[in-house]
């Protein structure tokens, strides 16, 4: 069944923070949560305050990811206080579900839970959430859309020729749910050998930054295919905090993704 092109409105911003910018991809496997958490830590690292919610009910990797495995607290009326790492403040169904353990809900289940950490979280002040969406077009984009106003969201692909369809996909999901779409980030762009030091395109090039030209949008960067990225993602010690070389990457994305919330008015 179709979306239709006009959606209910959204509920509106969520209290206490400016700016709610979705990270999507339309298929799994592109490095988006890699992004969210890279992204969101080199946010940080410029002074302002920074959210993280893990929106990915069936495969949260967040905690994982940030080295975080603490339950948050609840307070009053059930409103839980998110966890707090490296300056970022998270919150994901695998802090409450607990390690290893499979979510197995149905769709209106998923919409409540989100519901949940949206509203019932004391985010407090920030300055930028990033949602990172699962993979796909289904009911967390949607249900998203429906219960808060976004400033924004960020397509993730990889460099291959089939990422034009990929991104169209993944645009018309929110140009119906009417969202902007604040740029592309292309993933695993490029290999650079550490022995011969020569750049080595493993997945083709350049395919993200071709459909976010031929579709209008901007190109907010490219992300190489690190193993320092991997393990830092594995070990829960992200390359945004400790590496030079590859944080910085990461600090030019969110310079890029900070000014294309500045020519919406966004950022506020």
């Amino acid at each position: 069944m179709s979306v239709p092109r006009t959606m209910p409105e959204a509920d509106g911003p969520l209290v206490g923070v400016r700016n709610a910018i979705a990270v999507a991809s339309a298929k799994g496997g592109v490095g988006k949560s890699t992004l969210s958490i890279n992204l969101a830590l080199a946010l940080a690292a410029t002074g302002v305050r920074v959210g993280l919610l893990d929106a990915d009910i069936y495969g949260p990797s967040i905690p994982l990811m940030m080295g975080a495995d603490q339950q948050p607290e609840t307070e009053a009326e059930g409103v839980m206080r998110p966890v707090e790492k490296d300056g970022v403040a998270l919150m994901s169904i695998g802090f409450i579900a607990g390690e290893d353990a499979p979510v197995v809900w149905r769709g209106p289940l998923l919409a409540r839970a989100l519901q949940q950490f949206l509203h019932q979280v004391a985010w407090g002040e920030i300055d930028y959430l990033l949602i990172d969406l699962p993979p796909g077009t289904g009911d967390v984009p949607l249900t998203l859309s429906q219960s808060v106003a976004l400033s924004g969201a960020v397509v993730v692909t990889t460099p291959q020729g089939v990422a034009l369809e990929d991104v169209e996909r993944g645009m018309a999901m929110f140009d119906k749910v009417e969202v902007d779409v604040l740029g592309v980030v292309e993933n695993m762009s490029y290999y650079l050998c550490s022995q011969c030091n020569e750049r080595h395109e493993i997945f083709a090039h350049g395919g993200g930054a071709e459909a976010a030209a031929r579709l209008g949008v901007p190109f907010l960067g490219a992300v190489p295919l690190a193993p320092a990225i991997r393990w830092g993602g594995d070990a829960g010690d992200a390359v945004a905090v400790r590496d030079g070389e590859y944080g910085s990457v990461f600090a030019e994305i969110g310079q890029r993704l900070v000014a294309e919330l500045g020519k919406l008015g966004a950022v506020g």
